[in-house]
């Protein structure tokens, strides 16, 4: 019996019984795997919130309740289940379902999610919300323990315990050591002490202690700590009871009869609730248990295996070129460190954490410290690279800005996924950095337009004695030659890779190759180019772009990026404070919207900023007369 596929509301999953939930789990797990190991996806995260998510569903009174999930990376099993199993095989393609949760996709998503350490800040909006509009529903917010290294985690937490709305903290826990007896004993405590009888006799009673004359408050505060002492001397509940909630678990997050009896006990709290479950990643299918990190977020696989289908282009990523660079920079420059926010894979520096680990720091998911933690590095004399996606980075504008600028450190900026990145969509894409960056004093911006030049980059920001950022796309690089002794490059100057009276090409980055691949389709049609490769995009070039303006007075400039205040902005005010007139000018790049997810090639294609799009600005531009 396929249940999974009569399943499409919450109101299902309660007709079930506890043996079918069980059977479903297993057919949710089957499919998730099928549609992941051809999507790519998150797929460890999501097999090991199966059983979580059953019991919520089966438990509350969903959309009326209103569940939030962290990041989002768990929520493959929850779409399934909340009628969109049909759509399920177009996960993260274009055009298809978000591989987070979003509002816009379904009343089920109480809230679109993408970064991490947001549920319990969310949650508790929305139980104020809920309290004014005396909607008495509940809550459910579910985070990670890896979110749970971030600040605003805490910040949430700090409030919602003084608040003391009835807002149900679920904490998904798949790191976490726990025996086997205590792990039995905690859960066994917990789903007794949860029980509702218990509850309101253990408030009246600390009422009537509190109306005793004199000495009520005392012995309440006595009892209360008696309590808590005996619960976290079995449990680690001591950190949540001290931010005001009542904690119960850990529990078997794979149990779920532990967990359907448990969230029955703690439906409907009177105070802030966190539940502690225990699960496993990549549950159910054994490659994704062995390995949860590879798994995390995998392209397509062979499900059998659980290898990668992909094959090997013999290209290295950027990613890659930047963690070999590193390992090579920080042989002979002892000052170098590193610091990543729980992304040591991610950002290419596994290598240079083994080979270096007393110089390598992985501070979690807590981009703030980390930026602030690198200027404290950085204001005793080393020099603290910090690799971090372009999307996150944007979490620690401040502490840029403050702890980083206004003195000068020199802390170098690893800027990866700078640009479209894919499948992740609108949360991830990295659109956004040359504006939030440049408006810094004392930072400078650099975009490589190739792997090589990526390495030069890395020179130049290693001998800057200043904020450095360097940011580079998701991806392979175009093939060339990696320098062995790579040469600084001269801050603030731009080059001319290529010569013709036509038009004028401004490009950063990888929007270079583009610029190239658009100049030989139009020198096939009689249009020839100048194309400068800023490099900089701060400060820019501008005795070498003012130069080229008044000889060729048709202008491209083409980015990665946000139009707003990004790279051709940058070129415009220069021109502007300058007093260069008497040209057109086209800039290609995105226009004030966000982007969703697919394939790098397809978002750039469509949203216009690809070669073929600088044909098209070239051919009229080329047609329009100078008066």
């Amino acid at each position: 019996m396929n249940l999974l596929e009569q399943i499409n509301t919450s109101k299902k999953i309660k007709e079930l019984s506890r043996k079918e939930l069980k059977l479903l789990a297993g057919q949710i797990r089957e499919r998730i795997i099928d549609v992941v190991s051809k999507n790519g996806g998150h797929l460890a995260s999501s097999l090991g919130a199966v059983e979580l998510t059953l019991a919520i569903h089966y438990v509350f009174d969903l959309p009326k309740d209103t569940l939030i999930w962290d990041v989002g990376h768990q929520s493959y099993a929850h779409k399934l289940i909340t009628g969109r199993n049909g759509s399920f095989d177009s996960l993260r393609q274009y055009k298809g379902i978000s591989g987070f949760s979003k509002i816009k996709e379904s009343p089920y998503d109480g809230f679109t999610v993408g970064h991490s350490s947001t549920s319990i800040s969310a949650g508790l909006g929305v139980c104020y919300a809920k309290y004014l509009n005396k909607d008495n529903s509940d809550v459910i917010s579910v985070i990670g323990d890896g979110s749970l290294t971030a600040g605003l985690a805490y910040e949430g937490l700090n409030q919602t315990g003084d608040s003391k709305q009835n807002l149900i903290v679920i904490l998904n826990d798949n790191d976490m050591s726990i025996s086997a007896n205590v792990g039995a004993l905690s859960s066994l405590l917990s789903r007794t002490f949860s029980a509702k009888y218990l509850q309101s006799m253990r408030n009246r009673f600390g009422m009537f202690l509190k109306s005793l004359p004199k000495i009520g408050d005392d012995i309440y505060n006595i009892a209360k700590k008696s309590e808590e002492s005996f619960k976290t001397f079995i449990t680690p509940g001591m950190l949540f009871e001290a931010f005001n909630f009542d904690y119960f678990g850990p529990i078997d997050g794979h149990n779920l009869d532990h967990l359907i009896d448990i969230l029955k006990n703690i439906k409907n709290p009177k105070d802030p609730i966190l539940l502690h479950v225990t699960t496993v990643k990549g549950k159910g299918y054994g490659p994704a248990e062995k390995n949860p990190i590879y798994f995390h977020g995998v392209g397509s696989f062979v499900v059998d295996t659980g290898k990668s289908n992909k094959k090997p282009s013999g290209i290295p990523t950027y990613t890659q070129v930047f963690g070999s660079q590193m390992v090579k920079l920080a042989k002979t420059k002892e000052k170098i460190v590193a610091v990543t926010a729980a992304m040591p894979e991610g950002t290419g520096l596994i290598e240079f954490s083994k080979q270096y680990p007393d110089r390598f720091f992985d501070v979690g998911i807590a981009e703030q410290h980390a930026v602030t933690f690198s200027a404290g590095l950085a204001s005793k004399g080393l020099k603290p690279v910090i690799a971090i996606y372009s999307t996150f980075l944007q979490r620690a504008f401040d502490q840029i800005l403050h702890d980083v600028c206004i003195d000068a450190h020199p802390v170098v900026f690893a800027i990866d996924r700078g640009g479209i990145v894919g499948e992740d969509g609108p949360t991830h894409h990295g659109l956004f950095d040359f504006s939030y960056l440049r408006c810094m004093p004392n930072m400078t911006i650099m975009a490589p337009k190739d792997e090589n030049e990526l390495v030069r980059m890395m020179v130049t920001a290693i001998d800057h004695d200043g904020p450095i950022a360097l940011r580079y796309p998701r991806g392979t690089g175009v093939g060339i030659q990696i320098e062995d002794n790579p040469e600084p490059l001269e801050i603030g100057k731009g080059e001319v890779i290529n010569q013709g009276n036509d038009i004028l090409i401004i490009a950063i980055g990888n929007s270079v190759t583009e610029a190239v691949k658009a100049n030989q389709i139009l020198s096939e049609q009689g249009i020839f180019s100048t194309i400068i490769n800023a490099r900089f995009v701060k400060p820019l070039d501008s005795d070498l772009i003012i130069e080229y303006v008044k000889k060729i007075k048709k202008i491209i400039i083409v980015e990665d990026h946000v139009l707003d205040g990004g790279f051709g902005s940058a070129v415009i005010e220069i021109l502007t404070d300058k007093g260069v007139t008497g040209f057109f000018l086209k800039r290609i790049g995105i226009k004030n919207r966000f982007v969703e997810h697919g394939p790098q090639d397809v978002l750039r294609k469509d949203y216009e900023i690809d070669y073929a799009a600088i044909v098209t600005a070239a051919i009229k531009l080329h047609g329009r007369k100078i008066e």
